[in-house]
């Protein structure tokens, strides 16, 4: 097992690259700290750092532990934070953290503390990692892949639209079918946010699917080179409500079938008995309230609105 003092002390050392600074910095002697750093690599088999007059760098062997180091603190800092009910983490992937997640997050804290409350917006593939590996308590996503020890329940089903510029010749267009939008070349966005995914099980076994160009790597980018003419894109309609308010951008509805992209929620279940976590149980009584109070989904977003 892992000693945490001792990868502690490793961390400090990479970070200050002297024996006595990293001592300093933890506010213990430098023959402890260096004491740390010879039973860990005794421990893990090899050398940690090349040694000089001059300071110490670390190994090839130490930036490949490095990570792992990192996530072990972290890992051990949560577990501590779990225990004391201190805080709550939440991962939301970046369209959600971004344009979905804030009042419900606004209706949560009501009544609660919210320093005790932070999010981590990333892309989906990391948040779903840091769900597995205990860095954050609940995630919201973009898709779900099934991991181990996790559960997941779907949150939202949020339509999707194409975007144009408004003097763009689909723009005048009040809806675009199935068979349209196979013949269209596509701007792409954040990997890893499941687009691929839903247009997979949009067309089904159809030989022909719209074709992707230019990774553009975040929704903001998309609709920024959407504006300059660049091409045209895939994106939720809630993403773009306010460009379509101002006429901006022009947000075009799919029908038969209309596109959508379930939302996932999930959190860890790795032993029985332990409750949902009552973030995810808000997010999932909370949409369960807006969806009986409220007009059907594709009336709640005024895509063609100037």
């Amino acid at each position: 097992m892992l000693n945490l003092v001792w990868v502690r002390t490793f961390l400090a050392l990479v970070k200050h690259k002297s024996f006595q600074a990293a001592a300093d910095n933890l506010r213990i002697a430098q023959p402890t700290a260096s004491s740390h750093i010879q039973k860990l690599e005794h421990q893990l088999g090899v050398p940690l750092f090349h040694r000089s007059r001059t300071g110490c760098e670390p190994t090839r062997e130490a930036m490949n532990f490095l990570p792992y180091a990192q996530s072990i603190l972290r890992v051990n800092e949560r577990a501590l934070a779990a225990v004391s009910g201190e805080r709550l983490r939440i991962g939301a992937s970046s369209n959600i953290g971004i344009y979905l997640l804030q009042p419900y997050v606004r209706s949560y804290l009501e009544g609660r503390d919210p320093s005790a409350f932070d999010i981590v917006i990333d892309r989906n593939p990391s948040i779903a990692e840091k769900l597995e590996n205990v860095e954050i308590d609940v995630a919201v996503l973009e898709w779900w892949d099934s991991r181990d020890g996790c559960q997941a329940e779907c949150w939202k089903s949020e339509p999707v639209v194409i975007i144009v510029p408004p003097d763009h010749p689909l723009a005048s267009q009040a809806q675009i079918s199935r068979v349209e939008l196979s013949e269209l070349e596509l701007l792409g966005g954040e990997p890893g946010t499941g687009t691929g995914r839903m247009l997979a099980e949009y067309f089904g076994d159809s030989a022909q699917v719209p074709r992707v160009s230019l990774q553009l790597g975040s929704t903001e980018a998309v609709k920024q080179a959407v504006k300059a003419g660049i091409g045209i894109s895939l994106v939720l309609a809630s993403t773009v409500l306010d460009e379509v308010r101002v006429g901006s951008l022009r947000a075009i509805p799919f029908v038969d079938p209309p596109l959508r992209k379930d939302l996932f929620v999930a959190w860890r279940t790795s032993i029985s008995g332990i409750p949902t976590p009552a973030f995810a149980q808000h997010l999932l009584n909370a949409d369960c309230i807006e969806a009986l109070s409220t007009t059907p989904a594709p009336a709640r977003f005024p895509l063609q609105e100037v």
